[in-house]
């Protein structure tokens, strides 16, 4: 999974805003389990700028991740991504909840160290995954193929990448024609999406990753570059980290919960206005930064506001008809415009939480120290997790914290809310010791 080149800077935090209506929900699927009668594969069509599936346009509304999914189809969902692992387990549970499935197929990227100069390697991966398109192309829940992920990012010469993904596009149309397919690439660069276009004339779909504020832009980009067919985003978030400002030792500061919820709703209205689909980044865990920068769900499967977000956008309902806590403000106590703290490791650092239930549930409140990361992957490569230090946090409670005993460094303070009927929101803050 990855990351790539933007144009944005941090969101300002506004208030919370209440949407002008959202869209009707789109029709799901009948659920399609395998091997029960009725259990077909669609037929799923480009015409135009639009997807049907069966002959009826299709919408697609959904996340990228390996999080529990049978909170989606209330929240109005219809769709899920995957990157190149097998598709199958992902698949039949989708189909059972009646969402439909975007399987990515895995290209090797360059900057990784795979060689498009190999034919002998190229022939292994066009194999490979032609075993997995035979494989699969008759699943009910199948949307579409996804052809690589961000194939291009970090390259000096991009050109041996384009006929690679036309090679692959073309065997998958060949084998299943039944299903279009996408590449998916790191935003649209000035040229990227005109070389694709006219290198990979098989693909019928343009996917494309885009975070922040270029997300306003991005579909006028991709038309400006030619492609006048479907556009799918195929990650979004509120902020990448790339776009975000940073303390004096270059740690990124984070929006909380609440601040990318606000940020999502006006992403998915303008998306929606410009008819794409969408993609929410990430449904479950990963540690990039931090644990918490493009999760959309706590480590233990708690749901942040984003699924708020995402059933107003999609006509769809949060669990319950549950908000999740609201945080207004995580502040350095006594300097309240502070974006970070610091202080000497003989002294103590303090940090304020001002936050709101809207339902009026009682709050659980988690504190807790991690140092700041320094394993920072490109394009979305694994990083490993921080460690963390329990016993920083000597007070804490839900109007604050107090934290001391750390040698000198970098770290973060994190604050998780629970609300304890499965909604969640979470902020934290960069501070140094010295």
């Amino acid at each position: 999974m990855n990351r790539r080149t933007v144009l944005a800077a941090l969101a300002t935090a506004l208030p919370l805003v209440a949407g002008s209506g959202a869209p009707a929900q789109p029709n799901l699927a009948a659920p399609v389990i395998p091997g029960r009668p009725g259990a077909k594969p669609v037929q799923v069509t480009v015409e135009g700028r639009n997807l049907l599936v069966d002959g009826q346009p299709f919408a697609v509304r959904g996340v990228a991740g390996d999080g529990p999914l049978a909170l989606l189809p209330g929240l109005g969902a219809t769709t899920v991504r995957s990157y190149g692992e097998d598709p199958g387990p992902l698949l039949d549970a989708a189909g059972t909840l009646g969402l439909k499935v975007i399987a990515g197929l895995w290209v090797g990227q360059p900057r990784q160290g795979a060689d498009y100069t190999d034919a002998a390697f190229r022939a292994r991966q066009l194999a490979e995954l032609e075993a997995v398109v035979t494989k699969y192309r008759d699943h009910p829940a199948l949307l579409m193929w996804g052809i690589g992920n961000e194939v291009e990012v970090d390259l000096a010469d991009d050109s041996a990448v384009w006929p690679v993904i036309e090679e692959v596009a073309a065997m998958v149309a060949r084998v299943d024609p039944a299903h279009p397919l996408l590449a998916v690439l790191a935003e649209t660069g000035s040229d990227k999406v005109e070389k694709l276009r006219r290198l990979a004339p098989s693909l019928k779909v343009l996917g494309l990753n885009s975070y922040g504020d270029a997300l306003y832009s991005v579909v006028e980009r991709a038309r400006k570059q030619g492609w006048d067919g479907p556009i799918i985003i195929t990650e979004l978030g509120a902020l990448g980290q790339w776009q975000a400002a940073h303390a004096p030792w270059g740690a990124p500061f984070e929006p909380s919960s609440t601040q990318k919820a606000i940020q999502l709703r006006r992403y998915l209205a303008a998306l929606d206005e410009q008819g794409a689909g969408v993609i929410l980044f990430l449904w479950g865990q990963k540690q990039e930064v931090t644990p918490s920068w493009h999760s959309l769900l706590l480590p233990d499967g708690v749901w942040l506001e984003a699924a708020e977000a995402m059933a107003q956008a999609w006509g769809g309902q949060p669990p319950g008809g549950n908000q999740a806590p609201r945080i207004a403000s995580l502040r350095v106590a006594g300097e309240p415009s502070a974006p970070f703290a610091r202080w000497s490791a003989d002294e103590e650092g303090a940090f304020t939480l001002d936050a709101v239930e809207p339902d009026g549930d009682l709050m659980e409140v988690r504190w807790f120290v991690m140092a700041e990361s320094a394993d920072r992957g490109i394009g979305g490569d694994a990083e490993q997790v921080p460690p963390v230090f329990p016993e920083a946090v000597r007070q804490s409670g839900p109007s604050g914290a107090r934290v001391s005993g750390l040698t000198p460094g970098h770290y973060r303070i994190f604050v998780e809310l629970r609300d304890g009927k499965g909604a969640g929101a979470t902020a934290n803050m960069p501070f140094e010791v010295w």
